[in-house]
């Protein structure tokens, strides 16, 4: 009974410094992405502010509309689309 009472405490305190460790990697994560959202600038080259920007076939947009409407049932909105 003393081995399974000691095998029971180190899985616990095994899985609260699971969870310790993990919070920390999240919170650390999100500190170093807002940080870097807020003093860093986008540096996305555009291209020429002055040159056309290429429209989309409007039956290959009414496809794409409608596979992300059926892949979010509804809650998804294309905004743009754009080739990368």
């Amino acid at each position: 009974m003393e081995n399974l009472n000691e095998a029971l405490g180190l899985l616990a305190i095994g899985m609260i410094m699971v969870i310790i460790v993990l919070w920390l990697v999240v919170g650390l994560g999100n500190l170093v992405i807002n940080f870097t959202n807020r003093f860093i600038p986008d540096e996305k080259n555009h291209g020429d502010a002055n040159k056309p920007e290429r429209q989309i076939h409007s039956k290959k947009m009414a496809a794409i509309v409608a596979a992300v409407d059926m892949i979010t049932h509804g809650r998804g909105k294309v905004d743009s689309v754009q080739k990368k």
